[in-house]
């Protein structure tokens, strides 16, 4: 059996593969032998379920976000990396207690709302006053001042829906500005219509942030049904009355780890692939999509990829801590390790959900083309297009490292669904599709054994 697997593997590699000047026969033949591991494999599944299980939501500065690192640690040995460490970040401590919310006139009903990251608390008896409703954050931008004195600011910007995610920037300005615009205009308070897709009754969480200098209200999302609600009576033309309440705690400095296993390489054992996701998450899902997904597919993936034996160049997962909270994890990775980034040969994070990946994109040197043009080769099996523009960003964590110009990549997942789900109690496990997740693994794993292993280093640009 083992033969005929061999022997069916090599007779898929395609003429221009086998002709490759960055890979051998055999090589090529070893990813076509790991991309069916893969794909049969329920490794990444199995992590996923752990954590999402075992040890749950991982919010920073929580229990469970130290039980999360004392998890990744647990696993990255067992699962037989050469090196695993940890490395300390810092950020700032917020913890919700609890949240709620109603229109008071001119008919009562409750709202499914929560706090937005970093939200100060509201009075113990919640905060109660009129709505004032804008459809952008730019209409309240523009708004005369003092146009919301004494009002609770209600922005109801819908976001649209692409498998890229392109509508998350334009709705997540209102997330992370709202509050201090509304302020600034006079409000006491402000709410938002969720950073979501979704038609469910849960409301999405995320980062929010205060200016020095301008008074400090509470922030505050409400679901897509809630926001239309709001919106239909508002319409009326009558005042609409609301009250919040939000109980919650900024605790000062937070210390977390960043997690992270390696695979060291048998020729250059100092230039690596880095691969990894995020260990952190909100507290009101487990999850799973985000981003307990994307570190069960690089951590499957790393493990896959050194199934062969050991690849030239070392492959390393670092799993990050506190993105949630504002990058502060990839931080504390880029200033420790600043001047070993020079090292990285190819970067990517996987922090988009479970869907399948449809798309590779670079960012890396001209000389380094022929090599993506044949790992991009190598994906098409797996229905994963070449996007030719190599103008990759990367993945969120990887904001950091753009100003040393690493060697970045975009495995682009499917996000047409993402957006129903992040940032809420609805992020779970059930969420992740199996086969879908199998995908991940074979393009990540693929990705990782070939960038390592090309005879030609990947350079930045």
């Amino acid at each position: 059996m083992v033969l005929l697997s061999t022997f069916l593997s090599v007779l898929t590699l395609n003429s221009a593969q086998a002709k490759s000047d960055n890979f051998s026969t055999q090589q090529l033949t070893d990813v076509e032998q790991i991309k069916q591991q893969a794909l049969t494999s329920d490794l990444a599944w199995d992590l996923v379920e752990s954590l999402t299980t075992e040890v749950g939501p991982r919010m920073p500065g929580t229990p469970g976000d130290k039980a999360g690192v004392a998890w990744a640690v647990a696993k990255f040995n067992a699962m037989g990396f050469d090196k695993v460490w940890t490395e300390p970040a810092t950020f700032p401590k917020w913890i919700r207690y609890s949240e709620s919310a109603a229109v008071i006139s001119p008919s009562p009903q409750k709202l499914h709302i929560t706090a937005l990251g970093n939200s100060i608390s509201t009075p113990k008896e919640g905060i109660q006053a009129e709505v004032i409703e804008f459809q952008t954050l730019d209409e309240l931008e523009s708004a005369p001042e003092n146009a919301a004195k004494g009002k609770i600011v209600f922005i109801n910007y819908q976001m649209n829906r692409d498998r890229d995610g392109n509508g998350y920037g334009p709705a997540v300005q209102a997330r992370s500005r709202g509050a201090v615009v509304a302020a600034q205009k006079g409000a006491v308070g402000y709410v938002m219509r969720s950073v979501s897709t979704a038609h469910h009754r849960f409301a999405h969480t995320g980062g929010s942030h205060y200016k020095e200098g301008v008074t400090k209200i509470v922030s505050s999302a409400i679901s897509n049904a809630d926001a239309d609600q709001l919106h239909r009576l508002v319409a009326l033309g009558e005042p609409v009355t609301i009250n919040i309440n939000v109980q919650a705690q900024s605790m000062g400095e937070g210390t977390s780890y960043n997690v992270i296993g390696e695979f060291t390489g048998s020729e250059f054992s100092q230039e690596h692939v880095l691969i990894g996701g995020h260990l952190d998450s909100w507290d009101l899902g487990t999850g799973a999509l985000d981003d307990g997904a994307g570190v069960a597919i690089t951590m499957a993936a790393a493990k896959l990829a050194h199934s062969k034996g050991k690849t030239k160049r070392s492959i390393r997962v670092v799993l990050f801590a506190a993105e949630e909270f504002g990058l502060w994890g990839a931080k504390a990775y880029v200033k420790a390790n600043e001047k070993n980034l020079k090292h990285i040969v190819a970067a990517a994070e996987s922090d988009f959900g479970a869907d399948k990946i449809w798309a590779i994109e670079s960012n890396v040197d001209a000389s380094a083309l022929p090599v993506v043009r044949d790992i991009a080769k190598a994906m098409a099996s797996l229905n994963v297009e070449h996007i030719g523009k190599n103008t990759a960003r990367g993945g969120p964590d990887l904001i950091p490292f753009r100003p040393f110009n690493i060697p970045a990549f975009r495995l682009a997942q499917d996000g047409t669904d993402y957006f129903n789900y992040h940032h809420t109690a609805d992020d779970t496990l059930d969420k992740i599709d199996p086969e879908k997740l199998r995908q991940n693994v074979a393009t990540y794993a693929v990705f990782a054994y070939m960038a390592a292993n090309a005879k030609t280093r990947i350079l930045g640009k």
